[in-house]
């Protein structure tokens, strides 16, 4: 079995915060990152894909093609949004980052699939000290 990762970026805003809670409870919880005003993350996410070697092409996947459904399914919905606002699969959802990574998992694995390939991993880096990693169910 072969692994093989596609690095993108994308850069949105967010805030965590529960409605029904109020803004102190909110802080207690989420800390500085419950601000009412957002707060945003210049985030990188890394999509990992398994599958077998095709001796045809030596590849597990056309790199560009992967990078295409990245982008098509989740790059152009997260950069430069407001992911609590803008974004449909996150709508009803605390916008934490491992949210994300689900909400991103669930966006990517049927057109992954449709390439005849496993989605493996995908892994959110907010910020330099924190990152997040989703296997699946």
């Amino acid at each position: 079995m072969m692994y093989l990762t596609r690095r993108e970026r994308f850069c949105s805003a967010h805030r965590l915060f529960r409605e029904e809670w109020d803004d102190k409870k909110n802080l207690e919880v989420f800390g500085k990152c419950s601000h009412k005003n957002w707060h945003g993350h210049n985030y990188f996410l890394y999509v990992t894909v398994k599958g077998k070697l095709n001796p045809e092409t030596g590849f597990v996947v056309n790199i560009k093609r992967l990078s295409t459904i990245i982008k098509e399914k989740v790059i152009e919905n997260l950069d430069h949004r407001n992911i609590n606002i803008d974004v449909d699969f996150m709508q009803g959802k605390i916008a934490s980052t491992e949210n994300l990574a689900i909400g991103i998992w669930e966006q990517l694995k049927p057109s992954i699939e449709a390439l005849g390939i496993e989605l493996h991993c995908v892994k959110i880096q907010e910020t330099e000290n924190n990152f997040v990693e989703y296997f699946g169910n």
